[in-house]
């Protein structure tokens, strides 16, 4: 009997061998295992806008502050907008070849066009609105971009560029989907749209999260319903990020109840159409950002947020603490090793150990 149990044991081991719970645990032995966290400057201020501009990691912060660090000199450089009495708090960033462009989140909204080369800054797009809240900007190429908020009236604002960011129209209401009643979006971690190719995706929460997609640069879109909490102010999807067109990630929760980790984070494989929910009552609890591991085949993500620094190796199905940091709002990849992440009163460097 214990012969039979034993060749039993093994037949099964053999078979989960051809499951992806066998894969789960190649990927578990050659992720990673920890992480070492450089601080590379310290400052008062909140910072949940990152970008990487080769050498350069620029930031848009609260108090009307943005800049860039400089990795090669191990320098920060910072400039404000505004003054004394108007603050601004710039939570979008995004670039072009030539340009960076940062977006303030509330009214007024201004949209400020930046010169990589140092030869100006000019106001490109402003929008007065007592509900005006602008959430997160990206662009397609160096000529078109988008950028989108909160809804005003019956449908989200979206802006988008055709001239390379020199000037922004506001797409109409008749030509968006409708938002439900208490439906919005978070301005989290410049992270609740995302473009690949001419494809975008947008994530909502509130009393509904939902992923608006479009497959032509903001010209037609579709909305499909996620599974992730919803039904009050502070729930729903809070950032998303797609490995390519079809496998994607989205996460948020609950803001209001920090650590609760089920119905938080969802999956895809089919472009967003359908999401299927990872990790219950596993992992981390509300997350603020969540991206891929560049060159992981869309198995590693990494998620910053209320619970710390946490890791996948097996597409979210399963999370690993690698830190315990609450602070940090948004992190962008280096490489596939090498992150920078930032948050309340500092800018790091991650480096993820096998």
């Amino acid at each position: 009997m214990k012969q039979i149990i034993l060749i039993v044991l093994v037949f099964n081991i053999f078979i989960s061998c051809k499951t992806s719970s066998c894969v789960v645990s190649e990927s578990n032995n050659t992720g990673f295992k920890s992480v070492q966290i450089d601080t590379l400057f310290q400052d008062k201020m909140s910072i949940r806008a990152l970008l990487i501009d080769a050498n350069k990691i620029w930031y848009a912060a609260d108090n009307s502050r943005f800049g860039f660090y400089d990795l090669e000199k191990n320098k920060k450089n910072e400039s404000h907008i505004g003054n004394d009495s108007l603050k601004f708090e710039f939570r979008s960033i995004a670039q072009t070849a030539s340009a960076i462009f940062i977006l303030n989140v509330s009214n007024p909204a201004l949209l400020y066009k930046i010169a990589k080369d140092g030869s100006g800054t000019i106001l490109v797009y402003q929008e007065n609105h007592e509900k005006v809240f602008y959430d997160s900007m990206q662009f397609w190429n160096d000529k078109e971009g988008i950028a989108i908020g909160d809804p005003i009236s019956n449908c989200l604002s979206i802006i988008t560029t055709r001239d390379g960011g020199a000037s922004w129209n506001k797409i109409s209401c008749d030509k968006l989907p409708k938002i439900i009643e208490g439906e919005a979006a978070f301005a989290a971690s410049n992270t609740n749209i995302v473009v690949k190719g001419n494809k975008s995706w947008i994530v909502t929460g509130g009393k509904r999260a939902r992923v608006f997609y479009s497959p032509n640069k903001g010209k037609t879109w579709e909305v499909y319903d996620t599974p992730i909490v919803q039904g009050k102010t502070m729930t729903g999807i809070f950032t998303v990020d797609f490995y390519d067109s079809k496998n994607g990630f989205i996460a948020g929760g609950n803001y209001e109840v920090l650590n609760q980790n089920f119905s938080n984070k969802a999956s895809t494989r089919n472009g967003g159409k359908t999401w299927e929910l990872k990790a219950e009552n596993q992992g981390y609890g509300y997350a603020s950002c969540v991206q891929y591991v560049p060159k992981s085949n869309g198995t590693q993500l990494v998620s910053v947020g209320a619970s710390g620094l946490y890791y996948s190796s097996d597409s979210g199905n399963s999370w690993k603490q690698l830190s315990t940091d609450s602070s940090l709002f948004t992190i962008r990849f280096l490489d596939k090793q090498t992150a920078i992440a930032a948050g309340k009163n500092k800018m790091v460097r991650l480096n993820f150990k096998k």
